[in-house]
């Protein structure tokens, strides 16, 4: 399939501006990097002294605000993207150009990503300096890991938020549905699958394939190792993870993520072939 990559670029340079303009965006920057340096200020090191705690223990208290913050911030973008202007009418002027859907498609996943990314370096970048000034540089690598798997996480959710947005019409039901997928990927998939595991009596395997199949379960256990370079805070699961994989579960778990993001946009590609982008 022939793709004017200048055409793309183009859209990837107009997307940028749409989030320097938009208030959700600089919302979420703000609210990110101040939780962040929230965070990283709470890891005291010393008493009576107010100074940053290492890399080790700022990246463990990084883990669960990444895991709710990061895939709300993807939904919301990318429920917004396509449902906002198809609403105005906007998509409709720029499908009218020399344009092409997948031009379309990959113009704004790639703009988006990297308007998304930029925030999380902001926040991600200054804890990171504040850290390696006050609390020295013990842990740094396993920080860098975690801003992988964060980036990763952030590319799936949205490629996920994309595929409802081309769903909607109305931006309003677009993001509406993204918030109750956060919901159901935050807190209903550990309900489930412990549900699932006692009614199924699945197996120590089986529980680790079914986690696999939720990308923020994957996160989870790619941030779990690469903190403790261990999972045994996972119990049997873990140890099974960890047995079986060895040292590429880490690369496993990137491929993984990348995987649904190829998936997503695949499927919302095979969505504009048969139902047309408007």
């Amino acid at each position: 399939m022939n793709v004017s990559w200048h055409n793309i670029g183009l859209l990837i340079w107009k997307e940028l501006l749409n989030a320097r303009r938009n208030r959700w965006y600089l919302f979420y920057v703000l609210i990110f990097t101040g939780l962040v340096l929230s965070l990283s200020w709470m890891g005291l090191a010393g008493v009576g002294t107010y100074k940053l705690s290492g890399f080790g223990r700022t990246t463990a208290s990084l883990v669960n605000l990444t895991l709710m913050i990061i895939p709300l911030m993807g939904l919301t973008l990318g429920a917004m993207s396509l449902a906002q202007e198809r609403e105005n009418g906007t998509l409709l002027y720029v499908l009218a150009q020399p344009v092409s859907p997948t031009e379309l498609l990959l113009g704004k996943f790639f703009g988006l990503s990297i308007a998304l990314l930029s925030a999380l370096l902001i926040g991600f970048g200054i804890s990171g300096y504040l850290i390696a000034l006050k609390g020295g540089t013990s842990g740094f690598t396993d920080y860098l890991w975690l801003l992988a798997f964060a980036f990763l996480l952030a590319l799936v959710s949205l490629a996920l938020g994309i595929l409802l947005s081309s769903l909607f019409r109305k931006a309003e039901a677009a993001i509406g549905i993204s918030v109750f997928a956060w919901l159901v990927l935050i807190f209903f998939s550990d309900l489930g699958m412990l549900a699932t595991t006692l009614k199924w009596q699945l197996s120590i395997e089986q529980i680790f394939t079914l986690a696999l199949f939720n990308p923020l379960q994957v996160f989870r256990i790619g941030a779990l190792l690469s903190i403790r370079h261990n999972l045994e805070v996972l119990g049997p699961v873990g140890l099974y993870a960890i047995r079986h994989y060895g040292h590429q579960l880490a690369w496993m778990l990137m491929a993984l993520l990348a995987g649904w993001v190829t998936v997503l946009l695949g499927s919302t590609q095979i969505l504009f072939q048969r139902r047309g982008v408007i």
